[in-house]
Formats: C-alpha cells, structure tokens, sequence
C-alpha cells in the first residue's frame, strides 16, 4: 500500500490566517458572544463607598431569538437591581424591573434616565479612572462577564467608546 495519499500537504494562507487571527487580536475582541449577546461601552460614575451606584450599557443581540437580562452582581455591591425611571405625576422615580427585554436582532441601551442596573449598598468607592468587575446573567445567554469603566461623577456617558465585552 502506498504512502502516496497520507502525504501531509502544507496549509494554504488562508487557513493559516483563519487560525492565527484569533491569537492576534485583543481579548475582548476575541470575546465570542454569548448567545448573540454582546455588551459595548459599559459606564458607571464615581461614587463614594456606602452610596449607590449605577451602570450603564448597550446590550445587542445579533441572535434570532430573544433574551432577557435577569440579574446582575458585583462584588463591590451588597445589591445588583435592574431599574427603570417611571413618571408619577410631575416626578421621576427608579422602580426595580425583573427582567430587560433584548429582542432578537435587537438593541437595548441602559442609560441615565432610562433603564439602568442599581449598585446599592457600595463597599467601596468607584474611583474615576478605575473599572468595576460586574456580571450580567441573562435567560438565554447565561452570564457574562463584563467591566464598567468609572467616569466622573457628573457623566452623562462613557469618555471613550469601544469598551466591548
């Protein structure tokens, strides 16, 4: 029988590409998403250690079937909430939610004002500068991990977008 056949062929540049391309990119551009979930430029403001913070994101999920985000936890919380802003009235008030809605090949933009994850009982500061380890479970998807980038106390947004997990 003949060896003719077993001959190992060199791989073509293209498949060389394909497979070294992951190992060139940075982490979180290698992050594959979960369930078609993925979480861009994740923010919170500065808070002093006691208080109550708040994150925000954009959500996408470039799946065909919708998820919901259910929870999250910090460590540096006592408390994750998923909240809202409703108006009673002339007046502006958070109220928990137990669940954010991520339609399929859809956004959803936690934002001041708006949706928002409530970080509630603070056992340390959130320091400018510095980022804060959190992680989203959501029904389908299952956790993911991301981190919020601490802006100033009066940010209306993130610095720099691009924070992609």
């Amino acid at each position: 029988m003949s060896n003719d056949g077993l001959r190992a062929r060199p791989l073509s540049r293209r498949v060389l590409l394909t497979l070294a391309t992951p190992l060139l990119l940075p982490a979180a551009a290698r992050a594959q998403p979960a369930g078609g979930i993925t979480v861009t430029a994740p923010w919170t403001r500065a808070m002093r250690a006691g208080g109550t913070g708040a994150g925000f994101m954009t959500i996408r999920n470039a799946g065909t079937t919708p998820d919901r985000l259910v929870a999250a936890r910090a460590g540096i919380a006592r408390v994750v909430e998923l909240h809202t802003h409703v108006r009673e009235g002339d007046v502006m008030r958070m109220r928990p939610v137990p669940a954010i809605e991520v339609p399929a090949g859809g956004t959803v933009t936690l934002q001041p004002g708006g949706l928002h994850l409530m970080l509630i009982g603070l056992n340390a500061a959130l320091e400018q500068g510095s980022s804060v380890p959190v992680t989203l479970v959501f029904e389908r998807a299952g956790e993911i991990a991301i981190e919020l980038k601490v802006e100033s106390a009066g940010a209306r947004g993130p610095a720099a977008q691009g924070h992609g997990h």
